[in-house]
């Protein structure tokens, strides 16, 4: 790949899914590094992050100003949609809820990447119900971009393939140790990763031949000209830095080859 191939090549980002892990201290925070800037250690080794807290509260304005101003501007935060739109209002009756949250993120708007809607594991396809969300995201919110994970193997079908596309959201490919559904779908012009370990939940290791074939994914899918984003939830023992890194290597190496 020459130089003038590799300029026109869309990003790509590989970080985990949140950073303030305590239990990562003396695995990939050096143990005279306090809580408080892990976030600046952080980006010393990653380009980007999900916002896992925005999914259990909404964030306080000064947060989310402190994010702004300790990242570099390449940085990139994606923030997980909040449960009460996704789990407790399933996506119904949500406009001042949706409104809520994005007013929270606006100022931060520049340093975001797709927003995560992850949906509860007892909320089976509904066509009506998501194209209806849908409209309300692209009518009022349209400036965001969007990535859905979901939990119910209903929603692997064509039918909702078609909505993601003709709405450009893009499809989560979620890998949960056969927890829930697995499918690999493309269907906007960012692929976004979630990677939960590849057996027990959020407590497992990825070996090396499994991530050599995430890299090879991932090169495909940078080659057709799609935005890459990959987030390792597999904190457990600091698996997922660990992951994390490790694929962010094998994706730079072929990229320079």
């Amino acid at each position: 790949m020459t130089g003038a191939d590799k300029a026109k090549l869309p990003g790509w980002f590989i970080g985990t899914s949140g950073w303030s892990y305590r239990h990562w201290s003396g695995i990939f925070y050096p143990e005279d590094v306090k809580p408080d800037r892990y976030l600046e250690f952080y980006i010393t080794k990653f380009n980007c992050v999900e916002l896992n807290s925005s999914f259990y509260h909404l964030p306080r304005e000064s947060a989310v100003k402190g994010w702004m101003n300790r990242t570099p501007e390449s940085f990139r935060f994606c923030p997980k949609l909040s449960r009460f739109i996704t789990h407790q209002k399933r996506l119904a009756d949500c406009e001042d809820a949706l409104r809520k949250y994005f007013d929270l993120f606006q100022d931060m708007k520049i340093k975001l990447g797709p927003v995560l809607i992850q949906l509860p594991p007892g909320l089976s396809y509904d066509g009506s119900l998501i194209r209806d969300f849908f409209d309300v995201l692209k009518g009022q919110h349209n400036q965001y971009r969007f990535a859905i994970e979901v939990r119910h193997a209903s929603w692997i079908s064509d039918d909702f393939f078609l909505l993601l596309e003709q709405y450009g959201v893009a499809f989560v490919i979620a890998d949960s140790g056969n927890r829930f559904p697995y499918h690999e779908a493309v269907t906007a012009d960012h692929v976004y990763l979630r990677l939960h370990g590849p057996e027990k939940l959020y407590a497992s290791d990825y070996d090396r031949s499994e991530l050599v074939q995430y890299a090879e994914k991932i090169m495909h899918w940078i080659s057709t000209g799609h935005e890459i984003w990959v987030f390792f939830n597999n904190d457990f023992g600091g698996y997922a830095v660990k992951n994390a890194m490790r694929l962010r290597e094998m994706v730079d190496t072929d990229l320079t080859i």
